[in-house]
């Protein structure tokens, strides 16, 4: 097993793939970190379509200009049905947070594997439910394009590499 801070600090978003559609047996492994990511009291309300037929691809690409070609793309929701709803706030639910948490874990197993991908959220969310006819309770949350980097893919920012030190964003109470 590679370190996971290795891992974190090389994994950059994917915005230039290859024509190359990723093989089952690593769709099936990004499926499992999927299947092993937290979320709250483990109600798993995550929901995942694999977008990688000629109509599905064309659909999605007309509603958002941010699939970057990849060969398929997972659209990730979360099952408001499933998800843990707060007794002490009315109308908190843990649906989008879980199934961000999901969508990073599949990013980082697709990493490990040599499949890049990009976390997106450019999109109207009822356009995309409306047009894979999803029902009501399923809530589109992003979409993870998906495949092999081209070869001269690079990350985006030139800023990739630079943190805020820790002393801005933590503090003991």
């Amino acid at each position: 097993m590679k370190d996971f801070m290795e891992l974190a600090r090389k994994r950059f978003s994917v915005r230039s793939f290859k024509s190359r559609p990723v093989e089952k047996e690593k769709i099936e492994l990004i499926l499992r970190a999927a299947q092993l990511a937290p979320t709250a009291v483990n109600y798993q309300p995550q929901m995942i379509y694999l977008l990688k037929s000629d109509d599905a691809l064309q659909k999605i690409r007309l509603l958002t200009r941010s699939t970057y070609d990849a060969p398929m793309v997972f659209l990730i929701c979360a099952d408001e049905d499933r998800a843990w709803k707060s007794r002490m706030e009315p109308g908190y639910s843990t649906a989008e947070m879980d199934a961000s948490i999901v969508a990073t874990h599949m990013m980082l197993e697709a990493w490990e594997l040599g499949v890049g991908s990009v976390w997106v959220r450019l999109f109207d969310s009822r356009q995309v439910a409306a047009a894979f006819k999803l029902p009501s309770n399923i809530k589109p949350i992003c979409l993870l394009p998906i495949g092999y980097a081209a070869d001269d893919c690079v990350p985006y920012a030139p800023w990739h590499d630079v943190y805020r030190p820790i002393e801005e964003f933590f503090a003991e109470l």
